[in-house]
């Protein structure tokens, strides 16, 4: 379907008419402080009541019907009447903060949690898909609306494995045949957006190991298992041993984070611990993982005798955008700000549990600039001064309404 309107006879096409839904100036300031107001009150993972209970309020003040999800936290909402066959493209925010400090000075919407912060820009991305209902249920409202629209605001991203297929079981995808998100990235000015054709985040693992057999005395290390030599030759060797059994392509990477054991210089200790994470840029390696993991860690455990416990602790999988859910972002962004509004953006090596919804249904996620123009220092995710320019919140508001149109359009 075209929006270019028919040319008159002997003239030149007549140019396309301004697509409608964009963001009202009496809405911007309320979703500041929306925003606002969910950065000064962070929630954790599945503990977003308040939350819930504020989207709650707002969407059916608008004369809507959200549904709070069956784990408690996170709601659904239909916007427009769903035929029960054409399907339905969704748009996904998550709710959650993190557990850290907010160590910004000089803002009114600092934390007033102690340790709890909205340090990866959620409460953006809660904001911009609530102002995007408010637009189309207007529009809906007045019969503009071509195609219905599901909301999904979506608990406990950051906690493994997420909160995606938790709100997957509770039905959020029936109905859907599309998915489209954004998540903040302060190396973007506002303003823009990032996209990438394919994988756009890694795939991300929790792994953790334990390590045992008898000790000994250090004068005497041929007596016993020498515990502490084996994690070290697991910190050193297993990244290395892995990398060989997998195409280099699919950037699959072992990384410690804690390695603990022993208590005297001259013990030789019973038990050691490490943990770390798995991290992979490719679908079909990501599924691959475990089995080369835990084969890699028990050759290096069994070569100095030391018994090994291992704990793989599923994450998410990579994001893979689909090209033409890509695609719909790029034409919905060119639509409101120009082409020179979209950058290509690099492939992350940080988890998405957004990449879960994308098992099911095809989908993409933008990168949502939130860097003040011109600012040279950049506050980066999940550190206690992270902050957004809020303009950003209605260039992610004009992209999800113009993407909701033009994905009808495509029909």
């Amino acid at each position: 379907m075209s929006r270019e309107s028919e040319a008159e006879p002997g003239s030149e096409s007549a140019p396309a008419e301004a697509l409608p839904g964009a963001l009202p100036e009496s809405l911007r300031a309320e979703l500041v402080a929306f925003r606002r107001d969910l950065h000064t009150h962070p929630e954790l993972g599945n503990q977003e009541f308040r939350t819930t209970a504020a989207l709650k309020a707002r969407l059916e003040e608008a004369g809507l019907e959200p549904r709070v999800l069956a784990i408690g936290t996170g709601l659904t909402c239909d916007i427009g009447d769903w035929d029960g066959v054409r399907p339905m493209l969704a748009l996904r925010a998550d709710i959650d903060a993190l557990p850290i400090p907010d160590t910004k000075l000089g803002v009114p919407y600092r934390s007033t949690v102690p340790d709890r912060a909205h340090a990866c820009g959620h409460d953006v991305h809660t904001t911009v898909v609530l102002g995007a209902g408010l637009v189309l249920a207007d529009l809906a409202a007045r019969g503009q609306l071509p195609c219905p629209v599901r909301l999904i605001f979506q608990p406990a991203e950051e906690v493994l494995p997420g909160g995606a297929p938790d709100a997957i079981e509770s039905g959020v995808l029936d109905g859907v045949g599309r998915i489209i998100g954004v998540h903040c990235d302060p190396r973007v000015d506002a303003g823009r957006i990032g996209l990438r054709h394919g994988p756009i985040t890694s795939a991300c693992d929790r792994l953790e190991v334990a390590l045992d057999g008898p000790g000994g005395h250090t004068a005497r290390p041929h007596l016993t298992t020498d515990l502490v030599t084996a994690a070290a030759k697991v910190v050193t060797e297993v990244p290395a041993l892995v990398a060989r059994r997998i195409d280099a392509r699919s950037g699959l990477s072992v990384t410690w984070g804690r390695i603990e054991s022993g208590h005297a210089c001259n013990v030789i200790p019973q038990h050691a611990e490490l943990s770390g994470t798995v991290r992979c840029l490719d679908l079909k390696a990501w599924r691959q993982a475990p089995d080369l993991v835990h084969g890699a860690i028990q050759e290096i455990a069994e070569l100095y005798r030391a018994k090994s416990e291992i704990n793989y602790i599923r994450g998410v999988p990579p994001v893979v955008n689909d090209p033409q859910v890509t695609e719909l972002l790029r034409e919905a962004m060119t639509e409101r700000c120009g082409p020179l509004s979209v950058e290509d953006t690099e492939q992350s090596l940080g988890g998405e549990d957004f990449s879960w919804y994308l098992e099911h249904v095809p989908g993409a996620m933008a990168r949502l600039g939130v860097r003040r123009p011109g600012e040279r220092t950049v506050r980066d995710l999940h550190q206690g001064d992270f902050d957004a320019d809020e303009s950003a919140i209605a260039v992610g508001v004009e992209l999800f309404t113009a993407a909701a149109l033009l994905d009808a359009e495509r029909e």
